[in-house]
């Protein structure tokens, strides 16, 4: 009985896995609305309860970059739903785009802060003065009206 229940459940999480990717290892069909942010800025974003959305920043590893996000925001409002990236190529040192996407929710206001850390080690704590240059936060307020 336990042994049925389990793989009936297995099956209908890989049917809805399998019905929402793009492509492989990607975990959303589409990203909605996108709203650009980059370090330093503070960007608004208005939406309707049940909008897909998605907060881009550049993104170029092979140089430093490297985007995390901090407290997820208030689950009434925006629910988090995966961290996407997209690059024009396979050529190393192409850059691209990196998309955190989220479902709006309920009505009210909640704050997305993205950080990057450029060119930290582990420790994500800029090692001289150019990676302080480049590090810091892209911040979004997301309005659900």
């Amino acid at each position: 009985m336990r042994y049925r229940k389990a793989a009936a459940l297995l099956t209908a999480a890989l049917v809805v896995a399998g019905g929402t990717g793009c492509g492989a290892g990607s975990a959303v069909s589409h990203y909605g609305k996108i709203v650009e942010g980059g370090v330093g800025r503070t960007a608004e974003v208005e939406l309707t309860p049940g909008a897909r959305f998605a907060l881009a920043v550049e993104d170029n590893a092979s140089i430093g970059d490297s985007w995390r996000m901090g407290p997820l925001p208030d689950v009434k409002v925006a629910s988090f739903i995966s961290d996407e990236y997209e690059g024009p190529s396979e050529a190393a040192g192409s850059g691209g785009t990196r998309y955190f996407v989220f479902n709006a929710k309920r009505r009210g206001t909640t704050m997305v802060t993205l950080t990057n850390c450029w060119r930290c080690a582990a420790d994500r704590v800029p090692a001289d003065e150019q990676s302080r240059r480049y590090s810091g936060d892209a911040v979004f307020r997301i309005t659900v009206k």
